[in-house]
Protein backbone atom coordinates (compact mmCIF):
# COMPACT_ATOMS: atom_id res chain seq x y z
CA UNK A 1 0.00 0.00 0.00
CA UNK A 2 3.00 2.30 -0.04
CA UNK A 3 2.24 4.15 -3.27
CA UNK A 4 -1.13 5.48 -2.18
CA UNK A 5 0.41 6.61 1.11
CA UNK A 6 2.90 8.77 -0.77
CA UNK A 7 0.10 10.32 -2.82
CA UNK A 8 -2.55 10.77 -0.13
CA UNK A 9 0.05 11.97 2.37
CA UNK A 10 0.75 14.99 0.17
CA UNK A 11 -2.82 15.78 -0.86
CA UNK A 12 -5.37 17.63 1.27
CA UNK A 13 -9.01 16.84 2.06
CA UNK A 14 -10.33 18.81 -0.94
CA UNK A 15 -7.97 16.90 -3.22
CA UNK A 16 -9.23 13.61 -1.81
CA UNK A 17 -12.81 14.71 -2.41
CA UNK A 18 -11.95 15.65 -5.99
CA UNK A 19 -10.34 12.23 -6.61
CA UNK A 20 -13.39 10.41 -5.22
CA UNK A 21 -15.90 12.43 -7.25
CA UNK A 22 -13.90 12.65 -10.50
CA UNK A 23 -12.88 9.03 -10.61
CA UNK A 24 -15.10 6.08 -11.42
CA UNK A 25 -15.11 2.96 -9.26
CA UNK A 26 -14.82 -0.14 -11.45
CA UNK A 27 -15.16 -3.82 -10.68
CA UNK A 28 -12.50 -5.92 -12.42
CA UNK A 29 -12.99 -9.65 -12.96
CA UNK A 30 -10.16 -12.16 -12.54
CA UNK A 31 -8.08 -12.32 -15.72
CA UNK A 32 -9.22 -8.90 -16.96
CA UNK A 33 -6.44 -6.45 -17.84
CA UNK A 34 -6.61 -2.78 -16.89
CA UNK A 35 -3.33 -1.99 -18.67
CA UNK A 36 -1.87 -3.76 -21.70
CA UNK A 37 1.82 -3.61 -22.51
CA UNK A 38 2.51 -1.32 -25.47
CA UNK A 39 -1.03 0.10 -25.62
CA UNK A 40 -1.41 3.74 -24.69
CA UNK A 41 -3.68 4.25 -21.69
CA UNK A 42 -6.01 7.13 -20.94
CA UNK A 43 -6.44 6.57 -17.19
CA UNK A 44 -4.58 6.11 -13.95
CA UNK A 45 -5.91 3.59 -11.43
CA UNK A 46 -5.95 3.32 -7.64
CA UNK A 47 -6.42 -0.27 -6.49
CA UNK A 48 -9.19 -0.23 -3.88
CA UNK A 49 -9.53 -3.97 -3.34
CA UNK A 50 -8.17 -7.18 -4.84
CA UNK A 51 -4.90 -8.20 -6.45
CA UNK A 52 -3.20 -7.54 -9.77
CA UNK A 53 -0.23 -9.17 -11.50
CA UNK A 54 2.27 -6.97 -13.35
CA UNK A 55 4.08 -8.92 -16.07
CA UNK A 56 5.81 -8.59 -19.40
CA UNK A 57 3.75 -10.07 -22.26
CA UNK A 58 4.83 -13.66 -22.83
CA UNK A 59 6.48 -13.87 -19.40
CA UNK A 60 3.37 -14.10 -17.21
CA UNK A 61 4.98 -16.99 -15.32
CA UNK A 62 7.60 -14.51 -14.00
CA UNK A 63 5.54 -11.60 -12.63
CA UNK A 64 7.37 -8.36 -11.88
CA UNK A 65 5.00 -7.63 -9.02
CA UNK A 66 1.73 -8.51 -7.38
CA UNK A 67 -0.15 -5.36 -6.40
CA UNK A 68 -2.88 -5.03 -3.82
CA UNK A 69 -5.08 -2.37 -2.25
CA UNK A 70 -3.49 1.04 -2.15
CA UNK A 71 -1.30 0.68 -5.20
CA UNK A 72 -1.46 3.18 -8.04
CA UNK A 73 -1.11 1.95 -11.60
CA UNK A 74 -0.49 3.95 -14.76
CA UNK A 75 1.25 6.92 -13.14
CA UNK A 76 4.37 6.57 -15.31
CA UNK A 77 2.33 6.80 -18.52
CA UNK A 78 0.53 9.79 -17.05
CA UNK A 79 3.85 11.56 -16.55
CA UNK A 80 5.58 10.73 -19.84
CA UNK A 81 2.64 9.81 -22.12
CA UNK A 82 4.51 6.63 -23.09
CA UNK A 83 2.93 3.26 -23.62
CA UNK A 84 3.07 0.93 -20.59
CA UNK A 85 6.02 -1.46 -20.44
CA UNK A 86 4.01 -4.25 -18.78
CA UNK A 87 0.49 -5.67 -18.57
CA UNK A 88 -1.54 -5.36 -15.37
CA UNK A 89 -4.11 -8.15 -14.96
CA UNK A 90 -6.52 -8.93 -12.10
CA UNK A 91 -5.75 -12.08 -10.13
CA UNK A 92 -9.00 -11.99 -8.17
CA UNK A 93 -12.25 -10.06 -8.04
CA UNK A 94 -10.94 -6.51 -7.68
CA UNK A 95 -12.05 -2.90 -7.56
CA UNK A 96 -10.20 0.17 -8.80
CA UNK A 97 -10.82 3.89 -8.91
CA UNK A 98 -10.27 4.92 -12.52
CA UNK A 99 -9.06 8.50 -12.97
CA UNK A 100 -9.32 9.63 -16.61
CA UNK A 101 -6.15 11.30 -17.90
CA UNK A 102 -8.10 14.18 -19.49
CA UNK A 103 -9.83 15.09 -16.21
CA UNK A 104 -6.63 14.77 -14.20
CA UNK A 105 -4.65 16.89 -16.66
CA UNK A 106 -7.38 19.56 -16.64
CA UNK A 107 -7.34 19.61 -12.83
CA UNK A 108 -3.55 19.92 -12.85
CA UNK A 109 -3.79 22.92 -15.22
CA UNK A 110 -6.61 24.66 -13.36
CA UNK A 111 -5.55 24.08 -9.74
CA UNK A 112 -1.95 25.11 -9.11
CA UNK A 113 -2.04 23.95 -5.47
CA UNK A 114 -3.32 20.51 -6.43
CA UNK A 115 -0.72 20.30 -9.20
CA UNK A 116 2.11 21.12 -6.79
CA UNK A 117 0.93 18.58 -4.22
CA UNK A 118 0.27 15.86 -6.81
CA UNK A 119 3.58 16.28 -8.62
CA UNK A 120 5.49 16.38 -5.31
CA UNK A 121 3.78 13.13 -4.30
CA UNK A 122 4.81 11.48 -7.59
CA UNK A 123 8.36 12.80 -7.22
CA UNK A 124 8.67 11.46 -3.65
CA UNK A 125 7.32 8.07 -4.72
CA UNK A 126 9.52 7.79 -7.83
CA UNK A 127 12.56 8.92 -5.83
CA UNK A 128 11.90 6.18 -3.28
CA UNK A 129 11.49 3.61 -6.06
CA UNK A 130 14.78 4.68 -7.68
CA UNK A 131 16.65 4.55 -4.35
CA UNK A 132 15.27 1.04 -3.76
CA UNK A 133 16.39 -0.01 -7.22
CA UNK A 134 19.91 1.37 -6.73
CA UNK A 135 20.17 -0.30 -3.33
CA UNK A 136 19.09 -3.63 -4.79
CA UNK A 137 21.64 -3.30 -7.60
CA UNK A 138 24.36 -2.32 -5.13
CA UNK A 139 23.56 -5.28 -2.90
CA UNK A 140 23.65 -7.61 -5.87
CA UNK A 141 20.06 -8.56 -5.12
CA UNK A 142 17.37 -8.94 -7.70
CA UNK A 143 15.07 -5.98 -8.11
CA UNK A 144 11.53 -6.44 -6.85
CA UNK A 145 8.73 -4.10 -7.78
CA UNK A 146 6.64 -5.65 -5.04
CA UNK A 147 6.30 -2.40 -3.14
CA UNK A 148 4.25 -3.64 -0.21
CA UNK A 149 7.43 -5.25 1.16
CA UNK A 150 9.34 -2.66 3.16
CA UNK A 151 13.10 -2.51 2.75
CA UNK A 152 15.54 -2.67 5.65
CA UNK A 153 16.49 0.98 5.28
CA UNK A 154 15.50 4.24 6.77
CA UNK A 155 12.62 6.26 5.41
CA UNK A 156 12.57 10.04 5.51
CA UNK A 157 10.86 11.05 8.80
CA UNK A 158 8.86 13.71 6.94
CA UNK A 159 7.33 10.95 4.83
CA UNK A 160 6.64 8.79 7.88
CA UNK A 161 4.78 11.66 9.57
CA UNK A 162 2.28 11.63 6.71
CA UNK A 163 1.76 7.86 6.57
CA UNK A 164 -0.85 7.63 9.35
CA UNK A 165 -2.90 10.47 7.89
CA UNK A 166 -2.63 8.97 4.42
CA UNK A 167 -3.83 5.59 5.74
CA UNK A 168 -6.88 7.25 7.28
CA UNK A 169 -7.57 9.06 4.02
CA UNK A 170 -7.39 5.80 2.07
CA UNK A 171 -9.78 4.13 4.54
CA UNK A 172 -12.16 7.09 4.08
CA UNK A 173 -11.92 6.71 0.30
CA UNK A 174 -12.70 2.99 0.55
CA UNK A 175 -15.77 3.58 2.75
CA UNK A 176 -16.99 6.27 0.35
CA UNK A 177 -16.45 4.37 -2.90
CA UNK A 178 -17.06 0.75 -1.82
CA UNK A 179 -19.89 0.74 0.71
CA UNK A 180 -20.46 -2.73 2.10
Amino acid sequence: MRKVLFILGELNEQDLDWLATSGSPRAIAPGQSIIRQGRVIDSMFIVLRGAFCVAIEGQEDKPLAVLGAGEIVGEMSLVDHGAPSATVRALADSHVLELPRAELELKLKQDVGFAARFHRALAVFLSDRLRSTFQALGDGASISLDEHVLEDREVDPAVLDKVALAGLRFDTMLRRLLPE
